[in-house]
């Protein structure tokens, strides 16, 4: 009994390290490929998306690519949440991540195991001798793929003893009779385990080992499926309407493909034993085979519903997507090579659009300061996402432009547009500080008095009030505008001096606490720095009414 007791015990050890070892290979291989990637896994699933096949494409070739499904869900589920795609072309991406996951099954099925180590060796020794990132990132994927190949080799040792057990040949026999079972069991493992690929490859070592019929496997490998999709859910948690449909779709399309597949379970498990057969395949690649069969054949039979599953979800989760649209409206490449002049103007058209973002991004801080709803402190932030994008996009531009000639008027014009984008974007920073301490004062339930909350709203009605000017002013080039925020950001200045000294005293008077005095000054002084952006631009405005021909707006 304590030899037996033992042997388990040994079998459990070198299962759980050749698990451990075998996930860190899979995460350290996935992390080398997207570092040789780079940025443009999100570039390819933000510009190849534009319909639902093209999603089932970059789908596929991002989870190929990152040997991750849930990567690419979690990815999708915050292009979605951002408002970079649309559910219907999500739809397409997690169909395709689904297809692209069974790759890592075809990997196993090759039998590299006692290939392992010096595959590990050889990824060790470009990782540790040489300097290029390009062989590092070489390196690492050959190590990780080695280590995939162990921890195969481990767990396989380790289950060997498994086919002597009573108790799992009785659980293998119970999932044989009901293949719902085998569902459970392959769900709450990969829940478990977070990773599909891990319970697939220990599913194809079992029925390697003929410790597991071909019966009670595929029940399982629908139940790996169903599994995965627990990432992608925990992703959602807390994200936006539409990440949290997109995390379901994930969900619904695996446990409608299950539904299909255990209707037909008699005629699949048949075919994939004549394929056994006639093509020859060992255990291991049998699993892949029908892996591969289950996922592309469920995006088959589902691809025509995508509308339908779109709509089902929507009613699922209803409510109101929360994000803000950060892709250019008016840049246009063709104007920077055929007229400077009308490309400034798109660009300053498309900097207004930014600066009103900015503005909404300061009027949601306003909101939440008085009713503390998180729907007020989301949109700020969304606000404050799509100022950074356009930020990047308009001055990728506009330095493209500086590279042709530009007559004097035009530079001066161009130099002006950069200092504005700076200032625009600064007031987004300022917003997104505001919104993180008015989040700390619910969070620590800050006390503000009356009195101190008054003077806020007097100063951000103040302040808002002037970059509105500004921005309006920058519209509709109206110099007399611009002179008026030069005078109202005397007053914001005047104003923080005299909260400052307000605060001061309800502090001697012990009305405000330490922490509401923190939080309240640091918030006048965010203001305060908005007023002082709000001059630059308004100053931009008033220096152009020096030219004799402005730019025009096209």
């Amino acid at each position: 009994m304590i030899l037996l007791d033992f042997n388990i015990q040994e079998m459990l050890f070198e299962f759980l390290g050749g698990l451990g070892i075998f996930l860190f290979g899979i995460k350290y291989m996935g992390d080398g490929l997207q570092a040789a990637a780079g940025d443009r896994l999100k570039d390819i699933l933000d510009r190849f998306t534009t319909n639902p096949l093209m999603g089932v494409l970059a789908g596929m070739f991002i989870t190929i690519l990152i040997q991750s499904s849930s990567g690419t869900t979690v990815l999708t589920v915050a292009l979605v949440s951002a408002g970079f795609m649309t559910l219907r072309q999500a739809i397409g991406v997690i169909m395709g991540a689904n297809i692209g996951t069974t790759v890592t099954a075809f990997i196993i099925g090759i039998d590299l195991g006692e290939y392992a180590l010096p595959i590990i060796a050889l990824g060790s020794f470009l990782l540790f001798f040489f300097r290029s990132k390009n062989i590092s990132h070489l390196g690492q994927i050959i190590f990780g793929f080695g280590a995939l190949f162990f921890g195969l080799e481990l767990m396989s040792s380790g289950m060997k003893p498994l086919r002597s057990l009573e108790e799992f040949q009785q659980l293998t026999l119970n999932m044989s009779d009901h293949p719902l079972l085998g569902v459970l069991v392959g769900t709450v493992f990969t829940v478990i385990v977070q990773s599909s690929s891990a319970t697939i490859g220990i599913l194809q070592q079992l029925y390697s080992q003929g410790a597991i019929s071909l019966n009670a496997a595929l029940p399982v490998l629908f139940g790996d499926n169903i599994g995965t999709t627990i990432t992608a859910v925990l992703a959602s948690i807390g994200a936006s309407v539409s990440a949290r449909r997109v995390a379901s779709v994930h969900v619904l399309f695996n446990i409608i493909g299950t539904i299909i597949f255990l209707i037909i379970l008699g005629l699949f498990t048949k075919m994939i034993s004549y394929l056994q057969i006639a093509l020859d395949l060992n255990p291991e690649m049998t699993i892949a085979f029908a892996h591969g069969i289950f996922n592309i054949s469920n995006t088959i039979i589902q691809f025509p519903f995508i509308a339908l599953l779109a709509w089902i979800v929507i009613k699922i989760i209803p409510g109101e997507d929360i994000f803000v649209d950060s892709n250019i409206k008016y840049l246009n490449p063709m104007f920077i090579e055929r007229s400077p002049s009308i490309a400034l103007g798109q660009a300053k058209k498309e900097i207004q659009r930014m600066g009103e973002y900015a503005r909404d991004a300061v009027s949601e801080a306003i909101n939440f300061l008085n009713t503390k709803e998180k729907k007020h402190s989301t949109l700020a932030l969304e606000y404050e996402k799509a100022i950074n994008r356009l930020d990047k996009l308009i001055t990728e531009y506009l330095v493209e432009l500086s590279t042709k000639p530009l007559s004097t008027l035009e530079s001066e014009e161009h130099n002006r547009l950069m200092n504005t984008i700076r200032d625009i974007e600064r007031v987004g920073d300022h917003a997104e500080n505001i919104i993180e301490l008015l989040e700390f004062r619910v969070e620590k339930k800050v006390r503000l008095s009356e009195e101190a909350r008054g003077e806020l709203n007097h100063m951000f009605q103040l302040t808002l009030e002037t970059f509105n000017d500004a921005l309006e002013s920058l519209i509709s080039n109206n110099k007399e505008l611009a002179k008026t925020v030069l005078a109202k950001e005397k007053q914001i200045d005047k104003m923080e001096y005299d909260l400052r000294q307000s605060h001061i005293g309800r502090l001697n008077e012990k009305i405000c606490t330490g922490d509401a005095g923190i939080f309240f000054v640091d918030i006048a002084s965010n203001l305060e720095r908005i007023g002082d952006h709000a001059v630059n631009i308004a100053e931009a405005v008033i220096a152009e009414h020096t030219k004799p021909n402005p730019i025009p707006i096209s």
